[in-house]
């Protein structure tokens, strides 16, 4: 048994060490880095479908704890954000990634909590449904 967890072991190491060996380019290493951050893809969700599921997503998490459409409460309305934020691809990433990681000081001391459990999808469609209350 310990000569099988052993090879088992050996095996896996062996793997990952061939799998990660550096595929050699002209480009230097900089280089690289800053095409990868510009092939970064940004939210698009604008359908009327995922509004509509972002919605029930809103309705069905705890986020109506803090918020409501058109009322501040411990946070601000959804109303509000969609004024304060243009909707476009970069303020929805920017709003995504304040429900994922939490956040505070925009509108207020009281911090929003961070739901890290939410997938980015998801996270999406609720972004695209209060930004698309702007008046």
């Amino acid at each position: 048994m310990k000569v099988n967890k052993i090879f088992i072991s050996f095996s896996v190491a062996l793997f990952l060490f061939a799998c990660s060996k550096k595929e050699s380019s002209s480009v230097p290493d900089h280089q690289s880095v800053a095409v990868t951050k510009t092939e970064e893809k940004l939210p698009e969700v604008d359908s009327a479908a995922d509004i509509t599921e972002g919605k029930a997503l809103i309705e069905g998490a705890d986020c109506m704890t803090c918020h409501q459409i058109s009322e501040k409460m411990i946070g601000p309305s959804y109303m509000d954000v969609a004024g304060k934020y243009e909707n476009t691809p970069e303020n929805a990433a920017l709003l995504a990634g304040k429900i994922i990681e939490g956040g505070s000081g925009v509108w207020g001391s009281v911090p929003m909590a961070a739901h890290p459990g939410m997938s980015r999808d998801n996270v999406n469609k609720m972004v695209a449904y209060i930004l698309s209350l702007r008046k």
